[in-house]
């Protein structure tokens, strides 16, 4: 049992533990100011030494609390900073406002299948949504069962997602040539802009590998494109709404990992991208001349994750005239002044594309656009994976290569010359 002792001007509290190598074992803690305190924190302390390092019963615990426990331990851990965030959303918005007073040890398959059809009923979600609603209780359930051992069985495993009677369109938009043109005319003055969708169209690469880009994984002469990282975006906590100083912006961006291993990748770039880019390059120093002191410079400063504990590395903002002692990063698509906004750039250009324009699109479809027009013109579909960082070429098939007209057409021409040999043959 816990006891308490003077220890200085405070208190201690003290427990037995296990005896290592047959020596005896105390728990002990100083620095409470009274007795009662001492005692208290020594209750909560040896409560969680005799449940095996939980400050909870796993039999008796809710839903609410151990999803806490799952996010903490496992998610923060484990995944990438923008799926923690959409998964503490879905839990605090969807998941605890039904299910979190239920203990661990009650939910069960029906009182799941129920909820999941209640939220199809109720908020009309989309199915894909509804598709990461049910992922996020079929993990945590699947961590609790099959990781920790809190409970038996997953009730997760068997629940099924409602039928959806009309099929979900397609999100892309296959650009055509025509309104490539009318995107980057439109553009011509926002050279952040219109450099990164030229780059994008003629890479395949992810937004994220856009705008993590600097000039040092660009190489002109050999007219290669290195993708080692991305931009991340994280909102700062009890900031001012300054957007762009160190130190003010509500809005701070990291250096983050590349979605999987193949993703890191070098890929080869052809003259008109190269020719662009060099025009872009010779402008970015003009401007660096112009704005003198004024103009906004980078750096890598190296900070630890507070939910892994590992380096990463945060981009610094300062003006020129001010002495940084970082690594500088030459980011590639940076205002006339030097400001980078990262994929926040696309924002409000992709609304005038949207209503001004009448193209109803994503940045993501300059990918889809590159990966369909490869396939489209006979392009290897391994030669093609390898250029978008796909670990396979079913991906590539499956997710991002659209049957446009032109294949449409194609396949009906091939069947035309195919019967005409018939016909021929009698």
């Amino acid at each position: 049992m816990v006891n308490v002792r003077k220890r200085g001007k405070g208190y201690q509290y003290y427990f037995e533990i296990a005896s290592v190598e047959g020596k005896r074992k105390q728990k002990v803690k100083s620095g409470f100011k009274t007795k009662s305190e001492a005692y208290n924190e020594g209750m909560k302390a040896y409560n969680e030494y005799t449940e095996t390092g939980h400050s909870f019963t796993p039999s008796t615990i809710s839903y609410s609390d151990y999803l806490d426990y799952w996010v903490k331990e496992h998610c923060e851990i484990n995944l990438k900073y923008h799926t923690i965030e959409a998964y503490k959303s879905i839990i605090k918005n969807h998941i605890k406002p039904k299910l979190g007073f239920y203990r661990l040890s009650q939910v069960t398959t029906s009182t799941l299948q129920e909820f999941i059809n209640n939220v199809y009923v109720e908020k009309g979600f989309s199915k894909n949504f509804l598709k990461n609603i049910l992922k996020v209780l079929k993990t945590s359930f699947s961590y609790a069962t099959d990781v920790v051992g809190f409970i038996k069985e997953n009730p997760a495993l068997k629940v099924r997602l409602p039928k959806y009677d009309i099929p979900e369109e397609d999100p892309a938009h296959i650009f055509s040539s025509e309104e490539i043109d009318m995107i980057l005319n439109r553009f011509q003055n926002n050279h952040a802009m219109y450099y990164a969708c030229l780059t994008a169209y003629f890479t395949g690469l992810r937004v994220s590998e856009v705008f993590g880009l600097t000039w040092e994984d660009i190489d002109l002469e050999n007219k290669t494109l290195t993708v080692n990282k991305n931009i991340l975006k994280k909102n700062q906590k009890s900031a001012t709404h300054g957007r762009h100083i160190s130190g003010k912006a509500t809005t701070v961006w990291y250096f983050g990992t590349c979605k999987t291993p193949s993703s890191y990748r070098t890929i080869e770039i052809g003259d008109t991208l190269v020719k662009a880019l060099k025009e872009y390059k010779d402008e970015q120093e003009k401007d660096k001349q112009e704005y003198g002191d004024l103009y906004m410079k980078h750096y890598a400063k190296e900070v630890l994750n507070p939910y892994t504990k590992k380096p990463e590395i945060k981009i610094i903002n300062a003006y020129t005239e001010l002495e940084v002692a970082l690594q500088e990063v030459n980011l590639v698509f940076v205002k006339h002044n030097g400001v980078f906004e990262g994929t926040d750039t696309c924002k409000y250009p992709f609304k005038v594309i949207h209503y001004e324009l009448g193209i109803n699109c994503r940045f993501h479809d300059f990918r889809d656009t590159h990966a369909t027009r490869l396939i489209e013109a006979g392009a290897d579909i391994k030669a093609v994976s390898k250029r978008l960082g796909h670990s396979n070429i079913n991906t590539t098939y499956e997710i991002y290569v659209r049957v446009t007209s032109k294949m449409k057409n194609d396949v009906v021409q091939k069947f035309e010359n195919y019967a005409n040999i018939l016909e021929n043959c009698y």
